[in-house]
Formats: structure tokens, C-alpha cells, sequence
């Protein structure tokens, strides 16, 4: 089987380079970067699987149309379809995810399933990172092992959030004085390395970033 692999987020590129080191009948191309992308050497690369995990821009409908294409969106789709999930369930309170790998189509997060595991939005930021990479791998070569086996969605019980802004990651006065200390702490480790630290801006109009948090009661 021939594999491309394209993405630049640290979590996909581990998992494309563990699956480069792995599968030794299956020749595998990965594309690194978030620029320099290129359709023409894709389709002269002739894949049967195109893998476009950690990938947050529009795929042309030519690859989509004429190849498998597998996303990878850390969410129980069809819920929190679009941009920022991780995020977007977790500043809402979300324990109990999933890793979902869907077959794309020409809609967003819309395609069939593959596979989709649990997965649990608890602790650090980077040991859901952690997680999704390990999970990520195992759903690939399963995928890879057994075929796709998908199913549809239910487009009925589909949710769709927006992609967050960099600008979205200050915490206002507002905030502060509105919201618990949950919500704060959840939208303060949503938004650990590598995403745009939470912040808050100082009389001196500098920006004080908040790395960790602790809840503790009085």
C-alpha cells in the first residue's frame, strides 16, 4: 500500500514517522510542512490512502473525489464538528471524548467513520496531545490492517463549533468576575503550549500569560 501523510502539527507528525518506522511492506511519503503544498506531487506519488491528520485547511475536491482521503478529528463525531475541538469541548465542561478517523467528503467533518475510540479530555493539555497520538496510531493500523469498514454519521445529532481566534485567548475582567473557577481553569490548560497561552492584560497594558492552574476551596 502506498500512504501519503500530510500535516505539520507535532501529534500527526509523530504519528506518521512512527508509521514510516513500522510498516515495512507499505511505502509511506510524508509532507511536513503547513506550506509548500503540493497536489501534483501527491497524485505522482500515486497513494491508495491519503492521511490528513492534524490538517485545518480546505482539501481540494480533486483529492477528495479521486483518492481516500482519512482525517483524524479529536472529537465524538458527529459531535463538535469545525475547527478547534479540543478546545471547544473542554472550555464547555467535556470529560469523555473521542479520536475519531472519518473518510473525508467534500463537507466539514461530515464524512463516514472509521473508527472512533475513546478518549479522555482530564489533565494537561499535552497528555490529551499524548493520548490522541497513541490512539491515532492504533485506529491507522488497524485501519490500515483491516480495511475501513465504515458508517455514516447521524447528521441529525451533528454539532458544529467555530475555530477559536489567538484574540479569544485573553481572560477579561469580565471573566473574572462572571465565571467559575472551573470554567477558568478549563479555558486556561485548553490553551497550554502549543495553542496561544490564556492571558490577561495589566495597567501597564502588558499581558500576564497563565501557563498552570490548581482549584483549590477555601
Amino acid at each position: 500500500m502506498r500512504i501519503a501523510c500530510v500535516g505539520y502539527r507535532d501529534w500527526a507528525l509523530n504519528i506518521y514517522l512512527k508509521l514510516q518506522k513500522t510498516l515495512f511492506d507499505h511505502k509511506v511519503f510524508i509532507h511536513s510542512s503547513e506550506n509548500n503544498f503540493s497536489i501534483k506531487q501527491l497524485i505522482d506519488f500515486e497513494p491508495d490512502l491519503i492521511l490528513f491528520y492534524g490538517w485545518s485547511k480546505v482539501i481540494p475536491s480533486k483529492l477528495v473525489d479521486n483518492f481516500i482521503c482519512l482525517m483524524l478529528h479529536p472529537s465524538p463525531l458527529p459531535k463538535y464538528r469545525g475547527g478547534s475541538p479540543i478546545q471547544n469541548q473542554i472550555i464547555r465542561g467535556e470529560v469523555n471524548s473521542a479520536v475519531t478517523i472519518f473518510i473525508m467528503d467534500n463537507g466539514i467533518d461530515t464524512g463516514p467513520i472509521s473508527r472512533q475510540k475513546f478518549l479522555s479530555l482530564r489533565g494537561n493539555l499535552s497528555d490529551i496531545l499524548m493520548s490522541i497520538q497513541k490512539i491515532g496510531y492504533d485506529l491507522t493500523l488497524d485501519i490500515i490492517d483491516n480495511g475501513l469498514n465504515s458508517y455514516e454519521q447521524d447528521h441529525l445529532n451533528a454539532t458544529f463549533y467555530k475555530r477559536l481566534k489567538p484574540s479569544m485567548s485573553e481572560i477579561s475582567i469580565k471573566e473574572l468576575t462572571t465565571f467559575s473557577g472551573t470554567y477558568l481553569h478549563n479555558k486556561i490548560r485548553m490553551l497550554q503550549d502549543p495553542y496561544p497561552n490564556a492571558y490577561i492584560k495589566t495597567a501597564d497594558n502588558k499581558k500576564l500569560y497563565i501557563i498552570n492552574t490548581e482549584i483549590k476551596d477555601d
